[in-house]
């Protein structure tokens, strides 16, 4: 095997296609494009999400709703995840010691709600509390801080 007797895989080079350049490259007259209507004209393009006539998608389903840009969504904890806290003897809890948890992500907002039980006395400081939630934490002698 020399430099000079070197040659690609059988079937890895392709001929590129020549396109309009004569009947005799097997890509004139037409230049693949078939015959006549819009597509085979230069400059063609459809509109996005155009169906060839039918109605649309976006104009077959109607609208529906809003999204609220003022919107704050809350990362609920509930007080049954607090009592597990507590029983691993954790009594001041923060958004830190949720994350340190794996309880909340990064940037979530936390509000503590009342389900479950909470039979311990402890120091919660979070975004929100729900009023039932507040009341049970306070009448076991713990804290609530709203950050």
């Amino acid at each position: 095997m020399n430099l000079n007797n070197l040659t690609p895989a059988a079937g890895s080079i392709k001929k590129e296609k020549r396109i309009a350049r004569g009947q005799g490259s097997g890509h004139g007259g037409t230049s693949t494009r078939g015959h006549k209507g819009a597509k085979s004209r230069s400059g063609y393009k459809t509109k996005i999400g155009f169906e060839g006539g039918q109605m649309p998608l976006q104009r077959r389903v109607p609208k529906f709703g809003f999204k609220n840009i003022n919107r704050i969504s809350y990362k609920a904890i509930n007080l049954e995840l607090i009592e597990n806290l507590a029983s691993k003897g954790i009594y001041e809890i923060s958004p830190e010691v949720l994350k340190e948890n794996g309880l909340i992500s990064n940037n979530d907002l936390v509000k503590i709600l009342n389900r479950g039980e909470l039979k311990s006395k402890v120091s919660i400081s979070a975004h929100g509390f729900s009023a039932a939630a507040a009341k049970v934490i306070e009448d076991l002698g713990g804290t609530c801080t709203k950050i």
